[in-house]
């Protein structure tokens, strides 16, 4: 695999459109703000196309990979579900 400039904007778009639809996959509110929404789902891009190629879902074709984009979709939702669940646990409430 080449590594390209135009490889590289492209992960970071899909990154950027796995980590929106993974926010709102999650339910209730998370308070973080959306660069970080940002960051998971890049994260979770590249991940997700490790697995699903390990996992034989990832194939060589022209279009969308509907089964990459699934697994993407569902780790940046996990991610996200965590990360949110850890700074909601951290916050301080005053009675």
């Amino acid at each position: 695999m080449e590594l390209t400039v135009w490889g590289i904007v492209t992960a970071l778009i899909v990154g950027l459109i796995v980590g929106a639809l993974g926010r709102l996959l999650v339910p209730g509110r998370q308070n973080m703000p959306m660069w970080l929404h940002m960051l998971i789902g890049v994260g979770a891009a590249l991940l997700g196309t490790v697995l699903a190629r390990a996992m034989g879902i990832a194939t060589s074709t022209a279009g969308i990979d509907w089964g990459e984009l699934l697994v993407q979709v569902v780790l940046a939702a996990i991610a996200v579900a965590l990360v949110a669940g850890v700074g909601r646990r951290r916050s301080v409430t005053h009675r």
